[in-house]
């Protein structure tokens, strides 16, 4: 720009004041270190289905190229209510009360933006998801958090969400089982705040993108409780489950002026996803289940290796219920999260999520990824071992000089 000329307007406020994502600055580093070992992507390390992947490529063959309804694919939506009501009893209609997003992404921001007004709030448990509290700014609400713990196993309850709660709380934003500590929330728990919701007249907002990575008991579908299905806006997709992280199709169910709602945002703002992906979804939903189960059986066997490893080193870790991420504290080493986080990716080749990233709750730990193989992740404790143990010897050592001091 030259000197004389006028500098543009400013950018938004809400754009000005957005937080960077606390994850993308480890991955950034670590893509340009070799021999790094990362336990920081919530992605499966998992190719698609073989059958997943053919059909995608069948419909190019096929030249279906095209736009599909701004809701999806009708098959697809037909499935996917017949996969909740199988799965967990909850029924909605395909034609008008399931919408095709470009991940659970874009559907969280569809829902905060069809029922928000500025200046209402949202109840948002933390550590949470990255994107939770700045879909509600983003939409011109206010995210009130809420801290969990770890001695509670990272669940929220109905008292804390009734101490936070004021006569500008639109909304409870649910997101279990947990990204970043893996936690889960009994049935009665979840019944508890739906209840509460219906009293005090609230949405529910339900991502369960990791409903299908359970291991110790079912998971519990928020909108089939008794009374919640009328202000629930329940979001999932194929991410996970079906290790189909890149094709980027979510969908969200909701009663039927809520889901249009979201539809209208969406026809004007993406119109619809990406018809391969699309078809792509069905062939999941319809023949993936064997993939499915196998997934989850290696993920659990993983999830048992990394927690027993990284308590034996000293880092203390309660053992995940859901998704496939473990949260152990790193408070023994006197180190803050990100200190923790940064040292171990230069000096060990190690990646992992400072806890801070994901709210309240998070400072004193790390989110340690476990969808990766078995060899890696026990090379990554070794050396997550070795750094501890180095720590270590520098607190002892300086303990020495201030003591001889």
């Amino acid at each position: 720009m030259s000197k004389d000329a006028t500098p543009p307007p400013p950018l938004s406020r809400i754009a000005r004041e957005l937080p960077a994502s606390g994850i993308r600055r480890f991955f950034d580093i670590a893509a340009q270190m070799e021999d790094v070992i990362s336990l920081g992507v919530g992605e499966p390390d998992f190719a698609t289905p073989w059958g997943v992947r053919e059909a995608a490529i069948h419909s190019l063959k096929q030249g279906q190229t095209t736009y599909t309804s701004n809701y999806g694919d009708l098959h697809l939506r037909q499935h996917i209510a017949r996969h909740l009501d199988e799965m967990y009893g909850v029924h909605y209609r395909g034609a008008d009360e399931i919408l095709i997003t470009v991940g659970v992404s874009e559907g969280m921001d569809l829902a905060m933006r069809a029922i928000l007004d500025p200046g209402d709030e949202v109840i948002v448990p933390e550590p949470c998801y990255v994107s939770y509290k700045a879909c509600v700014g983003l939409a011109g609400g206010v995210p009130v958090g809420i801290e969990t713990r770890a001695q509670d196993q990272f669940r929220v309850s109905v008292a804390q969400i009734e101490a936070a709660t004021t006569p500008r709380t639109k909304a409870i934003l649910l997101g279990y089982p947990s990204n970043p500590t893996g936690a889960t929330m009994p049935r009665e728990m979840l019944q508890e705040i739906a209840d509460y919701a219906r009293r005090r007249n609230l949405y529910l907002i339900s991502d369960e993108i990791y409903d299908r990575l359970t291991y110790d008991g079912p998971h519990t579908c928020v909108a089939a409780l008794p009374g919640a299905r009328e202000r629930t806006i329940l979001l999932n997709g194929f991410s996970k489950a079906y290790a189909m992280t890149g094709w980027r199709i979510g969908y969200a169910c909701a009663p039927v002026e809520v889901l249009t709602a979201m539809m209208k945002i969406h026809s004007y703002t993406i119109l619809c996803a990406p018809i391969m992906g699309q078809k792509a979804a069905l062939e999941a939903i319809k023949n993936a289940e064997p993939s499915v189960r196998d997934m989850v059986g290696q993920y659990n066997q993983r999830r048992r290796l990394i927690v027993d490893g990284l308590n034996k080193i000293g880092l203390d870790c309660h053992m995940p219920q859901g998704a496939f991420y473990a949260f152990p504290s790193i408070k023994r080493t006197g180190l803050t999260a990100e200190e923790f986080a940064e040292r171990l990716l230069f000096e060990e080749h190690v990646a992992v999520v400072p806890g801070a990233a994901f709210g309240r709750g998070g400072e004193s730990h790390i989110r340690c990824s476990y969808a990766t193989g078995l060899d890696k992740i026990q090379e990554a404790l070794r050396r997550m071992g070795r750094f501890v143990e180095k720590v270590a010897a520098e607190k002892r050592a300086a303990g020495r000089t201030v003591q001889a001091a």
